[in-house]
């Protein structure tokens, strides 16, 4: 997504949220209508966009020796390119500090993607908000929106690592209020070009004006959500697109968090057929699907490892890898057609308008990441789509 301070007390990382969430219970305003259910024919969408994201995981020797990050920052602009030339509808890239991952700054290589792209919307998954600039992150992302023809989008999360806390001067004390009151500075920049605002993190602004302004004055801004209702509860009625990170448990678990999701939307008079709703999740692609996940598990279990390790996580087994394999679990790594049937089942049980494949857990090789990306765009993504428009 290794953490080297802890999460506030009484929140956990998002990957245990997410094997967990079955756990959670719904706020009470949910508990009666989510029984009845929002009907399928008011939010489902037989359209889905595919892409990939990724957080520039630098590829580790068996040595224990990072790529360096220069290497990694190259291959990534050329895995964008492809992505854009196989018609792949969207690219993230995440916002870390820390020596195994190459990105810190997303909309930097944003900026250079959209250079040597034309189609592809361009965004991060995520941008830590709760440790940047609302203003300084609206600006720079209204630029590669000027930049790209109109292609950026801006996804805004809490994060699930805590680096930037400290980096940039915040207390995780104020884990929560961080995040609430830079998401509303950020939604308002959105709406108004001059602004006048006051909060506790950053100083006022007294009728100060915003520039540049994105394509047609409006930048997409999506939520992030790892699995808490009061996330969900939050982009709801705001009435922004939400994609839930699944990297976990079963899916199926997460169906109450949608529901709720819809329902929220709904009860604060939002447009149902602008609702977006996606999943993330750790995806890798090959020819021969044993063959792909043999190859895969030892890159993937060391990650796993390294974050785990600060975490206090036991171990990463293959037993967990396998599981997370089957239609009960959150990876989809294996052949074509075990992707398509997994991604169409998800679109199915969630009414998706959006799947992302997380792709580099691990730090796959450029040429390996290369052939995954193919596959997805030229025997995934095709086969899925002709599935919907039936």
């Amino acid at each position: 997504m290794i953490v080297m301070l802890s999460l506030p007390a009484g929140r956990q990382a998002q990957h245990d949220r997410s094997q967990n969430i079955q756990n959670r219970a719904l706020p009470p305003v949910a508990a009666a209508k989510i029984a009845e259910s929002v009907p399928l024919s008011l939010h489902k969408k037989y359209f889905m966009e595919l892409g990939i994201s990724m957080f520039g995981d630098m590829h580790i020797n068996e040595k224990g020796e990072a790529q360096p990050a220069q290497q990694r920052l190259q291959e990534l602009i050329e895995e964008i390119k492809l992505m854009d030339e196989l018609g792949l509808d969207f690219f993230g890239i995440g916002e870390h500090h820390r020596p195994d991952y190459a990105v810190s700054t997303p909309e930097i290589i944003l900026a250079a993607a959209a250079t040597v792209t034309k189609n592809i919307r361009l965004g991060s998954a995520v941008s830590v908000l709760s440790s940047a600039d609302p203003v300084k992150l609206y600006q720079s992302f209204a630029t590669i929106d000027l930049v790209s023809n109109g292609r950026a989008e801006l996804m805004a999360g809490r994060g699930s690592f805590t680096e930037s806390f400290p980096l940039f001067g915040y207390s995780l004390a104020d884990y929560d209020e961080l995040f609430e009151e830079k998401l509303n500075l950020l939604l308002k920049i959105n709406n108004e070009q001059r602004i006048t605002w006051k909060g506790r993190f950053r100083p006022a602004l007294a009728n100060q004006e915003i520039l540049p302004r994105a394509v047609n004055d409006h930048l997409n801004i999506w939520i992030a959500v790892g699995g808490t209702p009061e996330s969900v509860q939050r982009a709801g009625k705001a009435g922004l697109p939400v994609i839930f990170a699944i990297i976990g448990g079963n899916p199926v678990q997460f169906k109450p968090l949608f529901d709720y999701y819809r329902e929220v939307y709904r009860s604060f008079d939002h447009d149902m057929n602008a609702l977006q709703v996606g999943v993330h999740m750790h995806a890798f692609f090959g020819d021969k699907s044993q063959q792909t996940a043999d190859a895969y598990y030892p890159l993937y279990a060391a990650q796993m490892n390294r974050v785990g390790r600060s975490r206090g996580w036991p171990p990463y087994q293959r037993q967990q890898f396998d599981l997370g394999r089957t239609p009960q679990g959150a990876l989809i790594i294996g052949d074509a057609n075990e992707a398509i049937d997994r991604i169409l089942q998800l679109q199915e049980l969630f009414g998706l308008n959006r799947f992302s494949a997380h792709m580099d857990v691990g730090g796959p090789s450029h040429g390996s990441l290369m052939r995954s990306i193919e596959i997805f765009g030229t025997r995934i993504a095709p086969k899925v789509r002709e599935a919907l428009k039936k």
